[in-house]
């Protein structure tokens, strides 16, 4: 056991002493006109780099891409400068770029090994903003809602009832995406039950007739059929088309058009139920 607590001790003695001499050399190359070259040159490129960031800005309003890809550009712009700023301040202090270039490029691997998920979400951000495979507001992943921002890690969805969803990127590349908005108009589709007393002819006029709202596009017909027989009702299906802006305030007035259009015309919305029949 001594010879080998020797030598752990000998090679951390030997460690230091490179480490150290490494850290000698690095201050070596200092002196004050560099460090006031480098002052000046950093303030130089804060200042570049705030003025090509504005001009950035002012191109992405004016341009004709959309508003998800405006930050993912900005963060990749501005990486790209702060990085080149990097490199210029350390050429400017006389450090060995090539050297940096080399220990980044180790620590660069040693990292991307650590945060292989978020470089999947990055890669998935390149593909979202290339393909933009989804409209305004989309279902995925368990999830519907208005797409707000494509960021560099994670999709923003706003729901209908106000929250932010952070989506990874990964997921929504892998996951099935539904585009709600893709199509200028929808069909709304309403199932409802009726008794077996009510005749089939007189259960459709009603939905007909419930489904004539101002809103509803002309030149679609509206379908009204039996579509099933159940245990203690009759399943009748309606469908009619809206424009996708209208759907939801047509599929609730239509529905409460149903309700009236029943009462009026006497027919039973049926719930399940037995009849018990007893002879004597």
């Amino acid at each position: 056991m001594e010879p080998l607590a020797s030598q752990v001790a000998d090679e951390l003695s030997e460690n230091a002493e490179q480490t150290r001499s490494a850290i000698e050399k690095f201050f070596d190359h200092f002196s004050l006109p560099k460090l006031v070259s480098a002052a000046i040159l950093l303030v130089i490129c804060i200042i570049c780099i705030k003025i090509i960031l504005r001009a950035t800005e002012k191109m992405l309003k004016s341009s004709k891409l959309d508003k998800s890809c405006h930050a993912f550009i900005r963060s990749s712009i501005k990486i790209v400068l702060v990085f080149l700023a990097i490199m210029l301040l350390a050429g400017t202090l006389g450090v060995d770029t090539s050297s940096l270039l080399a220990i980044l490029s180790v620590a660069g691997l040693a990292v991307s090994l650590s945060i292989q998920d978020s470089l999947s979400n990055l890669a998935s951000a390149v593909v979202l903003l290339t393909t933009h495979p989804f409209g305004d507001f989309i279902e995925v992943g368990g999830k519907s809602g208005t797409v707000r921002q494509i960021g560099v890690f994670h999709t923003q969805i706003a729901t209908p009832d106000n929250q932010l969803v952070y989506l990874p990127n990964s997921q929504i590349t892998s996951a099935q995406i539904t585009n709600v908005t893709g199509n200028a108009l929808r069909r709304i589709e309403i199932v409802v039950q009726a008794s077996y007393d009510a005749a089939p002819d007189t259960v459709k006029e009603a939905l007909v007739r419930a489904a004539q709202h101002p809103r509803r596009v002309d030149f679609e017909p509206v379908f009204a059929r039996l579509s099933g027989y159940g245990d203690s009702a009759i399943s009748y299906t309606l469908r009619l088309w809206t424009a996708g802006c209208d759907y939801w305030d047509v599929y609730y007035d239509v529905l409460e058009n149903i309700s009236r259009e029943f009462s009026r015309s006497n027919i039973e919305m049926t719930y399940p139920h037995i009849n018990v029949h007893m002879g004597s």
